[in-house]
């Protein structure tokens, strides 16, 4: 039996994502084993960002300042908007350095099971940025689920009375996916999106 305070430890880091009580005693143990060296570097970090994490008003990004600095820097494509689920989306999407533009956070997707309603989300607030004007093109970058593609199609109808291009990410086959390992639905939405060869 560990002690009460590293129990604790071990229980705080079992809630995180992809840790179960496992890995958080694995994690635990070696930031005993490495304590003099991971473990003051690990604190101060965490007090870092416990001090100066804010969610960006302008676009629902979390950054350790407001305006964010994707919404702030000048080389971003100010004309293109990228409509994400959550904060992750953008950090996957960014990473990837594909796109240009800025982007704009719901905080969740539509769903009625939840009680997930479009007031819950920032959908007023996207409205707001595309109506300010300055925006040609609106991304909807949501998953490719049933509440994902609900989302998007609610939030589609909405930009109809905008003067801009509004776009969705493709789905279907991934690269060097093969046939007989895809889902029926990825293989139906492959279908339905075919284009010509050539």
């Amino acid at each position: 039996m560990a002690s009460q305070e590293i129990e604790a430890l071990s229980s705080a880091l079992a809630r995180l994502p992809g840790l179960g009580p496992r890995s958080a005693r694995r994690a635990v143990l070696w930031l005993v084993k490495h304590r003099e060296s991971a473990l003051p570097a690990l604190l101060e970090a965490l007090a870092g960002v416990a001090e100066t994490l804010v969610e960006c008003q302008t676009c629902g990004n979390v950054d350790t300042s407001d305006p964010c600095a994707i919404c702030t820097d000048p080389r971003r494509d100010g004309r293109a908007l990228c409509v994400v689920e959550e904060v992750s989306d953008v950090w996957a999407l960014d990473r990837a350095r594909l796109f240009p533009g800025r982007y704009h956070v719901l905080g969740g997707r539509l769903s009625a099971l939840d009680g997930i309603a479009p007031e819950n989300l920032n959908i007023a607030s996207l409205l707001a940025r595309v109506e300010s004007g300055g925006i040609d093109e609106v991304v909807l970058a949501m998953n490719a689920t049933l509440e994902g593609q609900t989302t998007a199609h609610y939030i589609a109808e909405r930009l109809e009375a905008f003067p801009l291009r509004v776009t969705q990410l493709a789905h279907g086959l991934p690269v060097g996916g093969e046939l007989d390992y895809l889902d029926e639905g990825t293989l139906a939405q492959a279908l339905r999106a075919r284009r010509p060869v050539g």
